[in-house]
């Protein structure tokens, strides 16, 4: 049975712990419950947002509408066989949970995207990425329920249209359907991911590789250059690593050799957006109580009693500064509300 909140704090529901309220606020556990509330929001003309764990999102006000989240829970094996098995899990499961799950079940692929918040419904909008590793590439299909027309739809892995931390549901469909479910297809017989420089050198330390050698690498490397939110609020990475041309990149190279890069293929070159907000100054510097973590330059934090606009006045300060050096406009990660 749902639940309607008034006047409802989510401070505890945005990483960046920003005290904020919405208008009214509700959890779903099923699909039948998340169709009772979208007719509420059609019946009163609520704006409606659908928000995860909150670990993507800034809010620069408080929310004049109704948001719900899932607390869809299970994951159910619907196939396998002797290589892979065919997953289906509730949008409402917590992501780093469900990365831990499968790693006790020897089950490979998402192992390099442990300890990254959020739930399993809304991995599939940002398409989360971590250590060469893409969700895209476990990913069957995708359940959804339309808003418009409470019809239930399913998403093959290429009509998702994955790609750099962009999805269908990000653009096209971005207010028009609630994810479900998620269908993932992971590997019995391993095939470890271990081209990421700082990964590669963590497990330098372990005598065998292994999914939990992998998957706790991950985490103390995690551990070691990330706060976390519940004692520095923040949201991961704020800004897109940028995609440049192979001749933009051959001309900052002249000033700036050492400059990392990753080679895109099509003459494109992805540079760590870290990189070029630390190369501008800003590692560890703070306007107000917004402030740029001291260990990663990607990270902005919420040094106490910072508001949304602090933070995203902070991060136009860093991109025009970036602009201004690099001639590269960094594009931001989360959204902003």
């Amino acid at each position: 049975m749902i639940e309607i909140k008034e006047k409802f704090s989510i401070k505890k529901y945005n990483t960046f712990g920003f005290d904020v309220t919405c208008s009214y606020f509700s959890t779903f556990s099923t699909v039948e419950e998340l169709k009772e509330l979208i007719i509420i929001h059609k019946n009163n003309n609520y704006p409606l947002m659908v928000l995860g764990g909150g670990s993507n999102i800034l809010f620069t006000t408080d929310y004049k509408g109704l948001i719900i989240q899932s607390i869809i829970k299970g994951v159910e094996v619907i196939s396998e066989t002797d290589q892979y098995v065919d997953v289906r899990v509730g949008s409402g499961e917590n992501w780093d949970e469900f990365v831990e799950y499968c790693v006790q079940h020897d089950w490979s692929g998402i192992e390099n995207l442990s300890l990254i918040p959020g739930f399993v419904g809304t991995c599939p909008i940002q398409n989360i990425g971590a250590y060469g590793v893409e969700v895209k590439n476990v990913i069957n299909k995708v359940e959804t329920l339309e808003i418009d027309t409470l019809k239930k739809h399913e998403f093959t892995n290429p009509e998702c249209k994955f790609g750099y931390r962009d999805s269908i549901f990000k653009r096209d469909l971005k207010s028009k359907h609630i994810i479900t479910h998620v269908h993932f297809r992971l590997n019995k017989k391993h095939e470890f991911v271990l081209n990421y420089g700082n990964l590669k050198d963590e497990l330098q330390k372990y005598d065998s590789i292994s999914l939990k050698a992998i998957r706790q690498a991950v985490i103390d490397i995690r551990n070691s250059k990330l706060p976390k939110p519940e004692e520095m609020g923040n949201a991961g990475s704020f800004f897109k690593n940028p995609e440049i041309s192979l001749e933009t990149f051959e001309y900052v190279k002249k000033s700036y050799s050492d400059i990392p890069f990753y080679p895109q293929g099509e003459n494109r070159v992805k540079i760590p957006a870290g990189w070029l907000i630390e190369q501008s100054g800003w590692k560890g510097r703070s306007i107000g109580n917004a402030g740029v973590h001291n260990k990663q330059a990607l990270v902005l934090v919420n040094l106490g009693n910072a508001t949304g606009n602090e933070v995203l006045n902070l991060a136009k300060e860093i991109q025009n500064s970036v602009n201004q050096k690099f001639g590269i406009q960094l594009e931001m990660e989360v959204n902003v509300v």
